[in-house]
């Protein structure tokens, strides 16, 4: 999970703080400096650190945290509150040009993901009712246009390329032919380089001017820290940037790009890849990504996540079969596969409060794949009738999805416990207890 470590170190700090009915200044002293070392072991830039924690501590030592009857709340309210205008503030979304095609310039050094970022965008706008185009712009990685048109084949958006021509003519082609066919969006996918040269950046500077992008974006890496920090410095300097793309904020990264990037550059952060498909992509939102780092939880978009991947009027059949006992095993595995259509249960957890704890927990997804593998060897008969699942039948349907009896029998017996359970909570005698009624 992203920040975990940081998101450790520093809900042990606020533990401390918490424990105590008061706090003087040396207390919070003493705190600020785990906090300073904790933010600059994630890599966060010094300077970013140092202005970070004296805003904190001016703040924090102030007769309203001191003579608090909850100092250690007060403390991390601020440490919050600084934090989220440290990532931006608030939302940035993407700007859309009021005369179309709206242009997206992606710009990154190499290995950042920014060809597949561009499918990951694509995919994002054509479920928001756009039309979008790539345009494949770099014209000398090997294998970079064929990459392009996998990914844009994927995400079902069209690319447009011209082989090896100049990159401000194939976009001159491409405003063309996107206004042939109603394209009212062009995101473009420019070369990188595994270092800054000035060639890379004339040829870049060439195209901004011929485009006159709506947005110019940076893809960084957010597993490479400082490095990533550095680069965004740098392209902004030449290109002038509107916003930063994070890639792989779902890996092992300190989280030294995302809290630094922002006041280095003084670009917003406009969206993160969280994962490896064209549907892991999310805006990015400062104040749940604190309340994440805080170890505080981010339900609002697990409950985005939810309302994307599932079904309302299915849920509502769900409910009905509930009521009724006639819930089965095509109805259970129905429900798993929208729960791993959301993205893996360590995801899942680390958005609920307390969730980088229970994160660390052992979540077995290959369990799920054998769950799913039994339920898939059974016939849809069965499925619909558990009941009559026999000796021969449970041998059967072990042999097909390569597990033993005992798995088929136990997962046949917590599907059983589970409709009790429901039961219980969907006739009158349970809709009595919910309401506290002994009868």
């Amino acid at each position: 999970m992203a920040f975990e470590g940081l998101a450790d170190k520093l809900q042990n700090v606020f533990r401390k703080l918490t424990g105590k009915g008061k706090l003087s200044e040396a207390d919070i002293k003493v705190a600020m400096r785990e906090v300073k070392l904790a933010l600059l072991e994630a890599d966060v830039n010094f300077l970013v650190v140092k202005k970070f924690i004296k805003s904190v501590s001016e703040k924090a030592v102030g007769q309203t945290v001191l003579e608090s009857l909850t100092p250690g709340q007060e403390v991390i309210r601020i440490v919050r509150d600084e934090m989220t205008q440290l990532l931006g503030g608030s939302l940035s979304d993407i700007k859309i040009a009021s005369n179309p095609p709206t242009v997206i310039l992606m710009a990154g050094l190499q290995g950042a993901g920014k060809t597949t970022m561009c499918g990951k965008l694509g995919k994002y706008f054509l479920k928001k009712g756009k039309t979008p185009m790539l345009v494949a712009c770099d014209i000398y990685r090997p294998a970079a246009i064929q990459q392009l048109k996998v990914v844009g084949e994927q995400a079902g958006v069209p690319v447009f390329e011209m082989g090896q021509e100049k990159p401000y003519k194939i976009y001159q082609a491409a405003l063309k032919e996107a206004r042939k066919n109603g394209n009212d969006m062009l995101i473009l996918d420019t070369a990188g380089r595994l270092h800054i040269d000035e060639e890379m950046m004339a040829e870049l500077k060439r195209l901004r001017d011929e485009a006159q992008p709506t947005e110019t974006l940076l893809v960084i890496d957010a597993m490479t820290g400082q490095d990533a920090v550095n680069a965004a410095k740098a392209f902004n300097e030449e290109v002038e940037l509107t916003g930063v793309i994070l890639t792989k904020v779902d890996g092992d990264t300190r989280g030294g790009a995302a809290l630094s990037v922002r006041e280095v550059t003084g670009k917003p952060i406009k969206f993160v890849g969280v994962g490896e498909k064209l549907t892991d992509i999310e805006l990015f939102h400062p104040d749940r990504m604190t309340s994440r780092i805080l170890g505080m939880g981010d339900m609002l978009s697990l409950i985005e996540k939810a309302e994307k991947n599932f079904d309302e009027k299915k849920a509502l059949e769900m409910q009905q079969k509930m009521r009724s006992d006639q819930l089965n095993l095509n109805d259970f595995l129905e429900q798993m596969q929208q729960m791993k259509s959301m993205g893996s249960m360590q995801d899942i957890l680390a958005m609920l409060p307390g969730g980088n704890k229970l994160a660390g927990m052992s979540v077995d997804e290959k369990q799920m794949a054998r769950t799913e593998a039994i339920i898939q060897s059974m016939t849809m008969k069965e499925r619909e009738n558990p009941g009559i699942i026999n000796g021969s039948r449970r041998k059967r349907i072990a042999k097909g999805s390569g597990v033993s009896v005992q798995d088929v029998n136990r997962l046949l017996n917590q599907f059983e416990q589970m409709k009790k359970m429901l039961k219980q909570f969907t006739g009158k005698r349970g809709k009595r207890r919910m309401m506290g009624l002994p009868f």
